[in-house]
């Protein structure tokens, strides 16, 4: 027992110098040898584990995107919280805080073009997202009255959000806060329609 904590506590260390070492440095200047050196561990261990070093990258994404997404599905699945907040808060999420979750996808989307054996892996975490979205979106696209299948419109909203993380990445933000705000109050009018009058 004692043995298998001590392989899960290296195992996580090496995934967290991985995350470290994507944000700091990106994916083209992460070796061996650094995550070692930032994990603390002899670097003949990131083989032993992971496979390789490209495996141990993907896997930092993945670990990373079940924490993303188990807070998302917990967000979108409150059914005392109205539509209009979660999607605020979702948008807080995407642009009001740091780019770390953003930049590791990022670095590992651009690996996995020169690795087609990580393309699945990536893609799956894609799916992921979309399935996370999928969920959400499924009664507001009805409440509010969108024509739009449901298929289209979470592609919209994972294309409109990969390009805002990709964006914000490169340093621009020309237009995002105007986006929003119109996206903000195209909602709250809907919401408003809605209401009982009285």
């Amino acid at each position: 027992m004692a043995e298998a904590q001590v392989t899960r506590a290296q195992e996580e260390a090496f995934l967290d110098a991985a995350e470290r070492l994507l944000l700091e440095l990106g994916y083209s200047k992460v070796t061996t040898r650094r995550v070692a050196a930032e994990a603390g561990l002899n670097h003949g261990l990131v083989h032993y584990y992971f496979g390789s070093l490209e495996n141990l990258l993907v896997q930092a994404l993945e670990r990373f995107t079940e924490r993303l997404t188990a807070r998302q599905r917990a967000m979108y699945s409150d059914p005392d919280v109205p539509f209009l907040e979660k999607w605020r808060r979702a948008m807080h999420y995407l642009v009001g805080e740091d780019l770390a979750y953003e930049k590791v996808w990022l670095e590992l989307q651009a690996l996995s073009w020169n690795h087609p054996e990580l393309r699945d892996r990536v893609a799956r975490v894609n799916e992921e997202w979309r399935a996370v979205l999928t969920e959400a979106f499924e009664e507001p696209r009805q409440h509010y009255g969108i024509e739009m299948p449901l298929d289209a419109l979470v592609s919209l909203v994972m294309t409109f959000n990969e390009g805002i993380i990709l964006e914000r990445a490169q340093g621009i933000t020309a237009g995002h806060r105007e986006l929003l705000a119109w996206i903000d109050a195209w909602l709250a009018e809907k919401e408003r329609l809605r209401q009982p009058r009285r």
